[in-house]
């Protein structure tokens, strides 16, 4: 079932499982209120089971790009396009938050990004390779943030 995500109201359905689903939400808010004021698009997300292509693409690309599993299990996602860039997001139970960003266009923009909900720890699997930059939010507290450049053909 889809979920038109409301940054006016923050909510955390879909997102009960997770220790720090407030905080998620928020984060999920954040996400939300950025492409429609950017962009006019209205963020839309999926229970992860509903849209298993998209998990699996941003799955592929973090071990193909730099050998990285998410031990969290994926609770929501989305992919749409908006000026030029297709997007994936995936959403996890611990409270991270993962997009890709991927170009339409050859040579153009290409990465991953992390977000790391308020209150939640960095994952083992992230600790070591980045460091997170923090930025505010009201919607979404404290964000943690990191994100490296896609290199390979997707």
């Amino acid at each position: 079932m889809p979920y038109v995500v409301d940054f006016k109201n923050v909510s955390t359905v879909g997102l009960e499982s997770s220790p720090v689903a407030e905080a998620l939400a928020g984060l999920r808010a954040n996400e939300g209120r950025y492409y429609h004021t950017k962009y006019g698009h209205a963020f839309t997300v999926r229970p992860a089971t509903e849209v298993p292509e998209v998990v699996d693409r941003v799955t592929r690309i973090l071990k193909n790009e730099r050998d990285i599993v998410i031990g969290s299990r994926p609770l929501e996602a989305t992919a749409f396009e908006v000026d030029g860039l297709r997007m994936d997001y995936v959403f996890y139970e611990s409270g991270l938050a993962i997009n890709v960003m991927y170009s339409i266009e050859d040579g153009g923009k290409r990465a991953v990004g992390f977000k790391l909900s308020e209150g939640m720890e960095i994952p083992e699997e992230l600790a070591a390779r980045f460091k997170f930059a923090r930025q505010k939010s009201k919607l979404a507290g404290v964000i943690r943030g990191s994100y490296f450049v896609i290199k390979g053909e997707y």
